[in-house]
């Protein structure tokens, strides 16, 4: 279907709006009055601009308290309609929206409302103009939809219809069932938004904390379907009112606003069939687990030391660039010092996604507009597809290693995810390494190469992403969307300088975890930390062999621990390891949770996590002790 975005839903000036609108894929827009009246452009250079766009104006609006208000009033409002009628003629718009009235002067009389749009259509009509009449949620005595429906149906004029606005609908909780009975052709157009919940005041919420489809609590493919299967046909438009979107740059939000709209399609199209029109991308291909991380260093240093510390060995070079493995159990860190390292301090910048059908996943990730990354690479490389996340991280799409080949309708070893059809001299990025006659060997005591002793990181457990403070909700749909990762909750945890949001995208049996953050205000360089979580079977074995190996362990107050006793009756030996060790605990109805954070080197910072039972969360709990610990010991820990 036709996909529009109202001006007011970007920031910057209506050419730039209508720039990234044309960029993003929209097909129209819908021009607020507000934009163009701050517009040094003419409404015949507007309409050319858009033209050369390859836009239409499919909306100009708003006209507001026309309706049920005294005669010498309404005369009033007609000479103010026919002005508007004339700039919208001269702009090629051919409909405007018209809001139910707030005016203090507004009656509550249908039959005088109906009268007045009927009069307001006829006006219309010599323009080539229709109007659409939309029930403001807080609308002085018109505020459901369904009442705006009775008023339009009983005018009776074929230039007045209605305009749905999924905002106003479900905000005062109304059923959207009963779209289905007002004629499609009648429904001359739809306005989408998402919200969060919210117990605010419902203007306020409108106006201030709108989101796109799938970022919010809203039934928006319920509703969608209601209004297709009512007959609608028009564009799907977004009218989002939200201050930080409109404090943001207009290209990334513009993608962002047409990536939600193709995966709500996506989510209705099953409910109502292909005859519907609606956009059907690749579907997704769920990542089966991390291949690697990859941080980029200017100084290997300091980071090789924290991860010798950690127990991980440096096993092979990269054959044709300054990038180094370092492996432990199925932990995979990629060390790269080349000339994008050197821009500034040791970042983690790329992570390597286990795929059933790595083409497959690239596919649905370029479908729905993730930036597909340039890659520099040697006739021999193993072809490797990356995009760019919403905060710069570049994605990789990897076969997953065999250690064997697997038998006849089996996967590989270890890894269900694989495809056993997967040919066998396919090349995998492992083979862009080449491993020494002699690795170096970095065991901590008591280890062997076969028998790794208790408390050795097994696998990556999650990496934590913080995302410039603009791109939170982004950040969130976009690894739903093009990854097919399952999102949680958002939670707010306190730090020091106010609060700090995280979201977890995870899937379905926990192979791979994201925990997507932002901090309490605008980053100037987007420098707050990210951080990898290391599993191991033993936390306090891990932190005593990191400490042994020169380790520097994330120092945590003292008065934690006496709360901590208060809290879940911990044994004193217990808690004075905990204490000694600054390891944190936390527990829910499934399980157990145990974690203890190194220092920080650049912008990075790992953490040791022992899971025991079915515990599936992040010790959220704990992180506002987490970052009043870095913050006392100087770094921003984000």
């Amino acid at each position: 279907m036709r996909t529009s975005i109202a001006t007011v839903s970007l920031g910057g000036s209506l050419t730039e709006k209508l720039t990234a609108a044309a960029r993003a894929g929209f097909d129209g827009v819908e021009i607020f009055e507000n934009d163009l009246l701050a517009s040094p452009l003419t409404p015949e250079e507007i309409r050319a601009r858009t033209a050369d766009l390859g836009l239409r104006i499919d909306l100009y609006q708003p006209m507001r308290d026309i309706e049920a208000v005294p005669e010498e009033e309404f005369a009033r409002n007609l000479r103010r309609a026919r002005h508007k009628f004339e700039l919208m003629r001269r702009l090629g718009a051919d409909t405007v929206l018209v809001c139910s009235s707030v005016s203090p002067h507004a009656v509550d009389d249908d039959a005088l409302a109906a009268e007045h749009l009927r009069r307001l259509a006829v006006l219309a009509e010599d323009f080539g103009i229709k109007v659409a009449y939309e029930a403001l949620a807080w609308g002085r005595h018109v505020s459901t939809y369904d009442h705006a429906w009775r008023i339009v149906e009983a005018a009776g004029h074929p230039a007045l219809g209605t305009c749905l606005d999924s905002f106003h609908i479900l905000a005062r909780g109304s059923d959207p069932k009963g779209i289905e009975d007002i004629p499609g052709e009648r429904i001359f157009f739809l306005q989408l938004a998402d919200a969060p919940p919210t117990a605010m005041d419902v203007l306020q919420w409108s106006r201030h904390h709108r989101c796109f489809p799938g970022q919010g609590g809203f039934d928006l493919p319920g509703l969608l379907a209601h209004v297709l299967r009512a007959g609608y046909r028009g564009p799907l438009s977004l009218e989002v009112f939200n201050d930080v979107f409109r404090q943001a740059e207009s290209g990334p939000t513009a993608v962002d606003a047409r990536r939600s709209l193709l995966v709500l399609q996506e989510t209705v199209r099953p409910l109502l069939g292909e005859a519907a029109g609606l956009a059907a991308p690749p579907p997704p291909v769920v990542p089966t687990g991390v291949a690697f991380a990859e941080l980029v260093t200017p100084d290997v240093v300091p980071v090789a030391g924290l991860l010798g510390a950690l127990g991980f060995t440096r096993t092979s070079r990269h054959r044709g660039k300054p990038v180094d493995l370092w492996e432990q159990g199925e932990a995979r860190i990629l060390v790269n010092t080349g000339p994008a390292a050197r821009q500034g301090g040791t970042a983690l910048a790329a992570i390597g996604l286990e795929s059933p059908d790595p083409a497959a996943a690239a596919r649905r990730a370029e479908s729905l507009l993730a930036p597909v990354l340039p890659r520099r690479r040697a006739l021999q490389d193993a072809p490797l597809d990356a995009v760019a996340a919403p905060d710069g991280t570049e994605l990789f799409f990897c076969a997953a290693p065999r250690t064997s080949a697997p038998a006849e309708g089996e996967g590989a070893p270890g890894r269900p995810g694989l495809p056993p059809e997967l040919p066998p001299g396919l090349p995998l990025w492992t083979d862009d390494f080449e491993r020494p006659d002699q690795p170096e060997q970095n065991l901590p005591d008591g280890d062997t190469e076969t028998t790794p002793a208790p408390g050795r990181v097994m696998r990556i457990d999650h990496l934590a992403l913080t995302q410039p403070w603009h791109q939170f909700e982004e950040a969130a749909l976009f690894h739903r969307a093009v990854l097919g990762l399952s999102g949680r909750e958002s939670v707010d945890v306190a730090d020091p300088y106010g609060l700090h949001r995280s979201r977890a995208v995870t899937s379905a049996d926990g192979s791979v975890r994201i925990a997507l953050g932002v901090g309490p205000a605008p980053m100037d360089d987007g420098a707050r930390a990210q951080h990898i979580a290391l599993a191991t079977d033993d936390v306090t074995g891990a932190a005593r062999r990191f400490r042994a190996a020169g380790g520097r362990l994330l120092a945590i107050p003292a008065n934690y621990y006496d709360d901590l006793a208060a809290r879940y009756g911990l044994g004193e030996e217990e808690l004075a390891t905990y204490r000694e060790l600054g390891i944190l605990y936390d527990r829910d109805g499934e399980g157990e949770f145990r974690h203890c954070y190194t220092h920080t080197v650049g912008r990075v910072f790992f953490e040791l996590v022992q899971r025991d039972g079915g515990y599936r969360g992040y010790g959220a709990q704990n992180a506002p002790v987490r970052l009043a610990a870095q913050r006392a010991q100087g770094r921003p820990g984000r």
